[in-house]
């Protein structure tokens, strides 16, 4: 993957996130389990304000920002994903949607460390860390609901 202006990494970043919410949103309308229709909304929710914040993000503001690390529990990186289903239950989906989530951080990751420009770089930093925020949450919520599950 080539990148040569701010505004294609924004578009393709956008696309990945409309492509993110509309899976989570089908998957909600396929769903029985009310548990897993909330938390596939909820993700849903959360893709769709990540667009939003692509959309209103400048050069400018990425310049200012400052790229924090968000602790990554590395969970889901010793779990074994299945297949996007309607039957999923709720430990599957929170495997599947942080290994997502993971795929995502590593893209933009290496995405930063090929490039060239040292504010398409600061971007791609940016992007991964969002995604690694999203694999937090997703994280938390298996070590809460699943790994200390009664």
């Amino acid at each position: 993957m080539k990148f040569s202006s701010f505004e294609e990494i924004i578009e393709f970043a956008i696309k990945r996130e409309e492509e993110a919410a509309h899976a989570y949103r089908e998957m909600a309308g396929r769903t029985k389990s009310m548990g897993l229709k909330k938390l596939l909304q909820e993700l849903q929710g959360d893709e769709e304000n990540h667009k939003k914040l692509l959309q209103n993000l400048t050069e400018k503001k990425i310049e200012s920002t400052k790229v924090k690390d968000i602790t990554d529990l590395k969970m889901s990186d010793y779990l074994v994903e299945e297949p996007l289903s309607a039957e999923m239950d709720f430990q599957d989906l929170l495997i599947f949607a942080a290994k997502k989530e993971q795929r995502a951080m590593e893209l933009y990751s290496d995405l930063a460390d090929k490039s060239k420009k040292k504010e398409l770089k600061k971007l791609f930093d940016f992007l991964a860390m969002q995604e690694k925020s999203h694999k937090l949450k997703l994280e938390t919520e298996y070590e809460k609901h699943v790994l200390w599950e009664d």
